[in-house]
């Protein structure tokens, strides 16, 4: 073996910038970061040269003169003093790492002024070497970077096309643009403006800019305060009909800070799981704030990873949050004044995998598919917790309304089509709804808010065969199909026959029943409860293809209307498609 050898202070900082330079994405991130540090409220950035060339200017504090020589030296940084504001990150960057891993794999230049001086300071780096001269400039930082690892060819290599690369920047600046809606960003490419926002600190105005109005158009508010815990959740969510086919649409944040949280993820695909489709995800811009001593940003360079010292809480927050969202429920900022039912900080708790969650008070996380399992202890000791804060701290309690809606008109129904479609006349459009789903939606949310399901006893049953692992399933969870109106027992180990049933499917054929439930299952016993709930509201809705009276009809869409999440079934499918008087007129070349 070689002699040891202690390395030089270039090779030092090329060796760090492998962690944290990854791509040419990697050094929009750390600058605009920088850039928002330092108060900007206007940030630009400029692409050239297949995205090795990059050009960051904000209009922010600037740096000092005295300061600049330091601020590209490796664990230099005027975000943290001591070990103890570790715990306490109110910044983007607090490492010291980045700039001096920056000017080891490329030429830059800085230019800065401070609102102190007249004049500002350039300097420019190469190979970690750094020259400082004084330039006249305005308040604020210009980082121009050249050359990207044009010192490192191996690394060149490993770069996609420049396309797919400014696609990373694009999304990178997408997603901290959506972060801080009161900084106004550009993105430029070859010259040519891509994004731009107006900084109007209107969340909902940048989602437009960066997207486009239709995306507004099917979005819920979701604001949700704890006090006690010092928890807050801001942002919106689409409506369970308006999906993507990825998740790429979940912009999610911790303290303004972008990250890929499972736990965070698990919460938005848990609220959604029995409203959209399998492969469907929704949109989502949510940013929760949290104490920075209840969580760790410390854990990777490129500070995405997060850990939170209350897992269970801020999982049962986001989730209870984002459906109060979906559910029309808002915040009211002065309770005093008027007095409303609460909705408790741990309402709708969902306990997953019971059987594989044996220790208290822990959530298990499963690193090949993300899933998570919370035990119940662990839940019933929080929302214990909870409750017994909330009455010590009666003035904190925080108070929610469903969102005022004008009583809806008698229906103006039109027809049906196929017996199988509701035609609905509204003022602004049309309605056409599927009679199955929407009748099954009601159906699905009566049923999870009774406490006693009414059975129909059967004095005659067939005889319904199971396999042996479908048997031993059943078994276990006999008390579930009970809870739920279900009445079973065996004649053989396999063999079954049903004692009863929910009076609204006596009707329905048993074996079609248990087929059902089984196939739901599909060797899956999480969420054993709901999936038996999917097929009884199934079974009991009114079928497509059946011809309905106007009367009928009517009950179904009335009833349907009273519904916390009219968008879809149980199933994920959509129930109601409007199309707008406009849009119709328009094609038959009318004015409205």
């Amino acid at each position: 073996m070689a002699r040891i050898k202690q390395l030089s202070k270039h090779l030092i900082n090329q060796i760090a910038a492998g962690e944290v330079i990854e791509r040419p994405a990697s050094v929009v991130k750390e600058l605009v970061e920088n850039s928002v540090d330092a108060g900007a409220t206007k940030i630009s950035v400029e692409i050239n040269n297949d995205c090795r060339d990059i050009r960051v200017a904000d209009n922010g504090s600037g740096i000092h003169p005295d300061d600049i020589m330091l601020a590209f030296s490796k664990h230099a940084t005027s975000k943290i003093t001591t070990d103890k504001d570790l715990f306490d990150i109110h910044t983007m960057g607090f490492r010291g790492e980045a700039l001096a891993s920056i000017i080891s794999i490329s030429k830059l230049t800085c230019t800065t002024r401070t609102a102190d001086f007249e004049t500002g300071t350039k300097v420019k780096c190469e190979n970690s070497e750094v020259k400082q001269v004084e330039t006249g400039c305005a308040i604020g930082t210009i980082m121009d970077i050249k050359d990207l690892f044009y010192n490192i060819p191996a690394r060149l290599k490993f770069l996609k096309s420049s396309s797919t690369e400014f696609s990373y920047i694009q999304e990178l600046v997408q997603s901290i643009a959506l972060a801080h809606p009161e900084c106004s960003f550009e993105l430029k490419k070859f010259g040519k403006t891509i994004l731009k926002t107006s900084g109007q600190n209107n969340l909902l105005q940048t989602i437009k800019e960066v997207y486009s109005s239709d995306v507004i158009s099917n979005l819920k508010e979701v604001l949700k305060t704890d006090k006690l815990s010092g928890l807050k959740i801001s942002g919106y969510v689409s409506t369970p009909d308006y999906t993507r086919s990825s998740k790429k649409s979940y912009h999610i944040y911790i303290n303004s800070r972008t990250v890929k949280c499972p736990v965070f993820q698990k919460a938005i695909d848990t609220a959604y799981k029995a409203l959209i489709a399998n492969g469907k995800y929704p949109f989502v811009v949510l940013n929760l704030e949290i104490p920075p001593s209840d969580v760790d940003v410390n854990v990777h360079p490129t500070k995405k990873e997060v850990r939170y010292k209350n897992t269970n809480q801020v999982f049962n927050f986001i989730y209870t949050s984002i459906q109060a969202g979906l559910s029309n429920f808002v915040e009211r900022k002065n309770p005093e004044y008027e007095q409303h039912e609460e909705i408790p900080a741990n309402n709708n708790v969902i306990n997953f995998g019971q059987a594989k969650a044996e220790k208290s008070g822990e959530i298990f996380i499963d690193k090949q598919d993300d899933t998570i399992y919370v035990t119940d202890k662990a839940l019933e000791e929080e929302t214990a917790k909870f409750s017994a804060a909330q009455q010590e701290n009666s003035e904190q309690r925080q108070f929610f309304v469903p969102v005022e809606k004008t009583p809806e008109p008698e229906e103006n129904i039109i027809g049906q089509y196929k017996n199988t479609y509701i035609l609905v006349e509204k003022e602004d459009g049309l309605e056409i709804i599927d009679q199955h789903i929407a009748e099954e939606r009601y159906i699905y949310e009566k049923l999870m808010a009774e406490k006693n399901i009414i059975s129909q006893m059967l004095f005659v049953s067939d005889v319904v065969p199971v396999s042996s692992t479908e048997a031993e399933l059943i078994k276990e969870n006999l008390d579930k199909f009970e809870k739920f109106g279900y009445g079973i027992e065996f004649l053989k180990d396999n063999e079954l026959i049903f004692k009863k049933v929910p009076q609204m499917i006596a009707k329905v054929n048993p074996k079609e029943i248990l087929a059902d439930i089984l196939e739901n299952i599909d060797g899956n016993i999480d969420r054993l409860e709901e999936k038996i709930l999917i097929t009884t509201s199934c079974k009991a809705s009114v079928k497509a293809g059946q011809k309905l009276s106007t009367w009928q009809m009517q009950e179904i869409v009335k009833k349907w209307r009273t519904t916390k999440m009219p968008y879809t079934c149980p199933h994920g499918r959509p129930i109601v498609k409007f199309f707008p008087h406009k849009e119709i007129a328009g094609f038959f070349q009318r004015n409205a």
